[in-house]
């Protein structure tokens, strides 16, 4: 600047005005400037304008000077006033310069700065628009500017760009986009405030259409709804509900499939606002989208599973991830158990088929989940949202996957667990086939769910092990069979279950052997009562809480026949002598007071049929674990000489507390209505004398209790007791007969309750044997 010659045509007076401290000195040069430049105009002499602009630029307003580089500002914005409309000619050699004062330490320069460039934008106006990103770069920066002079300074330049690009139909959005998309994740307060204004006024711009480019900018904004400003937080919600609405108006156009993984990882936030607003997306999404958005299910569960076990104070939460479990739910329909068995297994398509394309995203998780399960969140895919001219099918594995670890975290709340049931009996329902290849990984879990602490839960996971149990798909995969290795055994003859599953197909099953009244089960029937008396035995606690309330349960969802036939079955190999008489006892009861049970019961009574007289045998023989509760099945079925002669081998027994206990409550039930027939049937002393005689029995047996006189009262009753002196030469009553009829082996029946009782009492002395030698060792 020494070199006056190099700064020509600028003369000295001005180059020393511009240096100048006091700003009217500056002021008065840069008029001189304007008039200098507006002469240049007229002579069309535009090197010496750029000349003029270049020393500006680089001698003053790059200057090391702070001072000339005041100058220097004031300079430019005095060009660009004396260019008027030409000044789009110059904008770049314009703006540049200023734009780097931006970055100045000085404040005061950085305000100059501001107050140059409103003045070379208000004079160009639509001219300054290819340039609009660097300029609005340059004001996110400064709108986090600590002095409040030059916060104010860029709000007034803000509001003059905003006013241009809103007058405008010459912006560039696309090439905005990737400005917009880094700067949104600003973490400083006013850049958000900054940013969150201008996504405002491009969605007021008619001719903008912002909404296209959505997926690029709505994790940002999610980011930006957490900030700590109410009134940020209050705009960023004005902006996502604008955006919200648009595309409720014009869900065509909208690409959810691009955005579907980012409401999944926010819906999953901790901040209650972020997460209520984005489950709000989710379930427009779900509801706009439909089948779209069944790749993301997987993504969408891990998301919203949780949320149904919100308390109270979430209940905003709660109630919109509800809706989005149920939308969701509904999407799947049977087609779905049909699609990709419809495709030829070798052919390889020339571009990727629905199932590929769109099954990708089905692993995509996050948070806890997505650790456990090693995944990573993949970048979403584009799909057109025309949900007619796309056919999505489903891949339950990502499905499945999170149902699994849903269902087996302890800590998950209730609501959600029975949200998981409610869903696999739900894809049971819709999509047999293919759940069916998962039925032998979930089946572990969904029995310990059967010690669930509610009940509520427990109902819906018997739900959905009787439709595993019962559905014909569990016949026809192979591999599948009744047996899982030396703990299943086949199933016997007399309950109609399928040793192999795999031999049968879902049509054929209608043609199996069964009695009319037992329906056919499948492979997995069998599977799933050994497994539950195995639980039963290793959780006695299960067994004495919830025992009877899950057999009962199982009985309205199952066949009752064939769930005691197979229990029996499976009893009568049972090791454990100690459980299999407690379980006995357990059945027992439940058959004998059960209101579910009021048809078997029934069926039992009269033994009229060959399946009732092959059920009342596999019942016996189970049920000779337990004493009195052989005798009581021998009342149920009017059985009443057998009964008889088996109190009178209770001689021969080791005669317990716990057996007395057994025959008081015996004698209580016999009080009951389910025993009324029973009672009715002592005024004809003379057709049922055994009945009296085993009733006799039972009074002998009991101790001077209140049961005793009970029982003893009710004999007191009997009409002409001179009729009981019955022989055995007396002629046949009609009951005989019946039993007759029967071709039932007691004979056999009694030797085998006898070998059983034996093996009691056997397993009874060793274990007082062994509690022996234990006493003995402690002593010493």
């Amino acid at each position: 600047m020494n070199a006056e010659r190099d700064l020509s045509p600028l003369t000295p007076g001005v180059v020393r005005a511009l240096t100048d401290k006091l700003y009217e000195k500056r002021k008065v040069a840069a008029l001189e400037i304007e008039k200098l430049v507006r002469e240049f105009v007229a002579q069309n002499n535009t090197s010496q304008i750029k000349h003029v602009i270049q020393i500006l630029s680089q001698e003053f307003a790059l200057s090391q000077h702070p001072h000339s580089r005041k100058g220097g500002l004031i300079g430019l914005a005095a060009c660009s006033i004396a260019l008027g409309k030409d000044s789009g000619l110059y904008l770049k050699e314009l703006i540049e310069p200023v734009l780097t004062c931006f970055n100045d330490a000085d404040s005061r320069l950085r305000y100059y700065a501001c107050e140059a460039l409103y003045n070379i934008v208000k004079v160009a106006r639509g001219s300054v628009l290819p340039h609009f990103n660097v300029l609005f770069d340059g004001l996110s920066k400064l709108a986090a500017d600590p002095d409040p002079n030059v916060k104010s300074g860029s709000e007034l330049l803000d509001r003059l760009l905003k006013d241009i690009v809103t007058e405008s139909n010459q912006f560039d959005l696309v090439g905005f986009i990737p400005l917009l998309r880094e700067r949104i994740y600003s973490n400083n307060q006013y850049a958000r405030q900054f940013i969150i204004s201008w996504i405002l006024v491009l969605e007021s711009v008619p001719d903008i259409n912002l909404l296209d480019y959505l997926p690029e900018i709505l994790d940002g904004l999610f980011q930006i709804l957490g900030d700590n400003s109410k009134e940020i937080r209050k705009m960023c919600e004005v902006a996502l509900g604008e955006f919200l609405k648009e595309i409720k108006k014009n869900p065509s156009s909208v690409k959810f499939a691009e955005m579907a993984n980012i409401l999944v990882i926010h819906c999953q936030a901790t901040d209650d606002l972020i997460q209520l607003t984005a489950m709000c997306w989710m379930r427009e999404f779900i509801q706009l989208a439909g089948r779209v958005m069944l790749p993301y299910s997987s993504g969408i569960l891990t998301a919203v599973l949780p949320c149904l076990s919100y308390d109270d104070r979430k209940k905003n939460i709660k109630e919109v991830a509800n809706v989005c479990n149920q939308s969701l739910m509904k999407l799947v329909i049977p087609e779905d158990d049909e699609m990709d068995e419809a495709k030829p297994s070798m052919t390889i398509p020339a571009e990727p088929t629905s199932e590929e394309s769109l099954s990708k995203p089905e692993a995509v998780t996050t948070g806890e989940f997505q650790n456990e399960l090693n995944v990573t969140l993949k970048q979403p895919l584009f799909f057109p949202c025309s949900c007619e001219r796309i056919q999505v099918t489903l891949n339950l594995d990502g499905i499945v996957q999170v149902l699994d670890y849903h269902l087996s975290d302890t800590s998950i709340g209730m609501m959600t667990r029975i949200a998981v049931l409610k869903w696999l009996y739900h894809l049971y329902i819709k999509t047999p086939r293919k759940m069916f290849r998962h039925t032998d990984s979930l089946f572990p879990i969904l029995l310990r769910t059967l010690s669930d602490e509610s009940d509520e839960v427990i109902l819906k996971d018997l739900e959905l092990l009787a439709e595993i149990a019962s559905s014909p798909a569990g016949q026809t995969e192979e591999g599948h069979g009744a047996s899982d290795g030396s703990d299943v055994r086949p199933a016997p003859v007399e309950l109609h279950v399928p040793a192999r599953a795999g031999q049968l197909s879902s049509s054929s099953t209608k043609g199996l052997e069964c009695s009319p009244s037992t329906p056919t089960m499948n492979s997995y029937f069998y599977k799933f009562m050994i497994n539950l008396l195995k639980r039963f035995s290793s959780e006695r606690k299960l067994l004495e809480t919830r025992g009877a309330f899950i057999i009962r349960q199982l009985c309205l969802l199952l066949n009752a026949e064939n769930i005691f036939h197979s229990m029996a079955d499976i009893l009568l190999r049972e090791e454990d002598l100690k459980f299999a008489s407690t379980m006995v006892h357990t059945l027992n009861t439940i058959l004998l007071t059960s209101s579910e049970l009021f048809q078997l019961r029934n069926q039992l009574k009269d033994l009229k049929t060959p399946e009732s007289r092959n059920l009342f045998c596999c019942l016996y023989r189970s049920w000779c674990h337990n004493p009195v509760t052989t005798v009581s099945l021998c009342f149920l079925t009017q059985n009443y000489k057998h009964a008889y002669d088996l109190i009178q081998k209770f001689g021969d027994l080791e005669v317990t507390v716990d057996f007395l206990t057994e025959v008081d409550k015996l004698v209580q039930l016999i009080e009951c209505p389910i025993f009324t027939y029973l009672r009715l049937q002592l005024l004809d002393v003379k057709n049922n004398p055994y009945l009296i005689k085993a009733l006799y029995g039972l009074l002998m047996l009991l101790p001077q209790s209140s049961a005793f006189q009970l029982l003893s009262h009710r004999l007191q009753c009997v009409p002409n007791p001179e009729l009981m002196q019955s022989t055995d030469n007396t002629k046949p009553s009609t009951s005989f007969k019946r039993t007759a009829a029967s071709n039932i082996d007691y004979t056999e029946l009694l030797q085998h309750f006898e070998k059983v009782q034996n093996k009691h009492l056997e397993a009874r002395h060793q274990r007082a044997g062994r509690a022996e030698q234990l006493d003995r060792r402690v002593v010493l």
